[in-house]
């Protein structure tokens, strides 16, 4: 395959660069806001996501930045310490913590994730983005972003009276003006071939554009500044040398510091390796990342971005999904994006606070539509209920619960189907029914647990006397001792006492045989006396 040089794929993948430099800003803001952090601590883990793990990471997907999956750790642990400083601290254990598992090659449990889970997720972080953006495409921002979980404490029916009491007609206008922008440039065939011109941008310009004429104009649809981008303007040297927090290094004497450190590199490297197997589903080009790398490139990017202020990250399915969406080919995509970050942070923060959320918010509708579109379960459905259940399980827990425990229930449901199949198909019989066989077929299946002892057993029992029966093991590499044990009985034993005519094909000469050799079998005929 054609390797893509980061200076060649600048000019390709600039579009979707700048598509989620857009998605990304607001995002991390809120969540550095929901952790109760300083607003600024999640642009730095943007930039540091963009720049450092997008460079040294060999993802052409991925996209990482501030995750919303440690939002409750990052603020239960800034308030049990006492101060942001120390919980950097943390931060840099974290780091540390993740480059030794990548070093251990940690990142190969990723592999075995059940694809139904993976597309379960993508479709459930789909349905909560659409969720949680609905209160801004309606001027309604008293949630901020950074929350994973639609049910973080119950239902609450009073935010939902006040978001319909609240609703406001400028952010609606400003919404479905972008909305169709964002759908013009997908389907228009003209507009689709403007790369350079990315509708999430135009849809930004406009929506600028229409709230400043609002203003203009004095009308009551002008949106309020709380309803839009809030960055902090530098202007003077000290303000921009008070931009960056440094940490106490003092924290790395508490205890409590370095549980937070363990804890915050386990959820980040499990959500990460997640996301990343869900961004590889994502590559149009269906290239495979390097997990063990990716934990690795995750820990210098979570030690750069604790030692100079900035929050922890992982790989974030939001932006990775807006960043594939948009056309990106390469991890320049992902760079572009974190200089962009850089760059208009500096340079131009007061442009920037002038972007209304709805405008925003239209942008990651349709990035969580594309993730949860109706012909994805439609997909699983017609693929069967052991594709189907573990698939809608997944998309439920991880909506009303958030994506770890949502994930493990759904990992638990798709290894009970897994178990039950295997179950079921440990061996094969040449005819259904057993009642009235003159000859009985048992073909085994290349492994046999203890599983599946079960249900030999059961239909060992059910075999009729007088009959003919036969046990083929040639195609089998592993059979559990218990259930070799009950073969070995019903063959020298009750075929014997009931006159069952037993062949046992293909067993191999002792049990030790079955354990870790790879020698041919061996084949074994036992048949009764004539």
């Amino acid at each position: 395959m054609k390797k893509t040089s980061f200076l060649g794929g600048i000019k390709e993948n600039f579009p979707s660069g700048l598509v989620v430099f857009l998605v990304a800003l607001p995002l991390c803001l809120g969540i550095a806001l929901a952790s109760g952090a300083p607003p600024l601590s999640g642009v730095i883990a943007g930039i540091v996501g963009g720049l450092v793990v997008g460079f040294l990471s060999n993802s052409n997907i991925s996209v990482s930045g501030p995750a919303a999956g440690l939002t409750a750790i990052v603020l239960t642990a800034i308030t049990d310490l006492g101060a942001f400083e120390l919980f950097l601290c943390a931060g840099i254990i974290a780091g540390l913590i993740q480059l030794v598992l990548g070093f251990i090659r940690a990142g190969s449990i990723s592999n075995y994730f059940p694809n139904n889970v993976i597309e379960g997720m993508l479709a459930a972080i789909g349905i909560i983005i659409i969720l949680k953006q609905i209160p801004h495409a309606l001027g309604y921002d008293k949630d901020h972003e950074g929350h994973e979980s639609l049910f973080d404490n119950g239902i609450n029916f009073n935010y939902f009276n006040e978001l319909i009491n609240d609703i406001h007609a400028g952010a609606i206008i400003i919404t479905l003006v972008s909305v169709a922008i964002l759908i013009a440039w997908d389907k228009v065939s003209v507009l689709k071939r403007m790369k350079m011109l990315p509708g999430a941008l135009v849809a930004v310009v406009a929506g600028i554009l229409i709230n400043e004429l609002f203003k203009m104009s004095g009308s009551s649809l002008a949106i309020a500044k709380e309803h839009l981008v809030l960055l902090p303007v530098p202007k003077t040297l000290d303000d921009f040398k008070n931009l960056i927090t440094m940490p106490d290094f003092a924290g790395f004497t508490n205890p409590k510091v370095w549980i937070v450190g363990a804890t915050i590199a386990i959820v980040a490297s499990i959500e990460t390796l997640l996301c990343i197997e869900a961004s590889d589903r994502l590559d149009k080009q269906r290239r495979i990342t390097d997990t063990n790398l990716e934990l690795k490139a995750q820990g210098i990017g979570n030690l750069i971005s604790s030692f100079i202020g900035g929050l922890p990250m992982t790989s974030v399915v939001v932006r990775s999904s807006a960043n594939a969406n948009a056309g990106a080919t390469s991890k320049s995509s992902a760079m572009i994006h974190g200089v962009l970050l850089l760059v208009c942070v500096l340079t131009i923060p007061f442009i920037l606070n002038l972007i209304p959320l709805a405008t925003l918010a239209a942008v990651l509708i349709l990035v969580g539509y594309k993730l949860a579109k109706p012909a994805t379960f439609k997909h699983f459905w017609h693929l069967g209920k052991f594709q189907f259940v573990p698939f809608v399980a997944t998309v439920v827990a991880v909506v009303a619960t958030d994506l770890l425990k949502g994930v493990g229930i759904g990992l638990a449901i798709s290894i009970f189907y897994i178990l039950q199949g295997n179950m079921k198909r440990a061996y094969y019989l040449s005819r259904e029914k057993l009642d009235d066989a003159d000859g009985i077929k048992i073909k085994l299946a290349e492994e046999v647990s203890f599983l599946n002892k079960a249900a030999i057993k059961k239909t060992l029992k059910n075999i009729k006397p007088n009959s003919t029966v036969t046990i083929d093991a040639r195609d089998t590499s592993y059979i559990a001792t218990d259930v070799l044990e009950m073969i070995q009985d019903f063959a020298n034993i009750r075929a014997k006492e009931e006159d069952i005519n037993v062949e046992l094909l293909g067993f191999k000469t002792s049990y030790r045989d079955y354990e870790r050799s790879e020698d041919s079998h061996i084949l074994i005929t036992h048949k009764r006396a004539m």
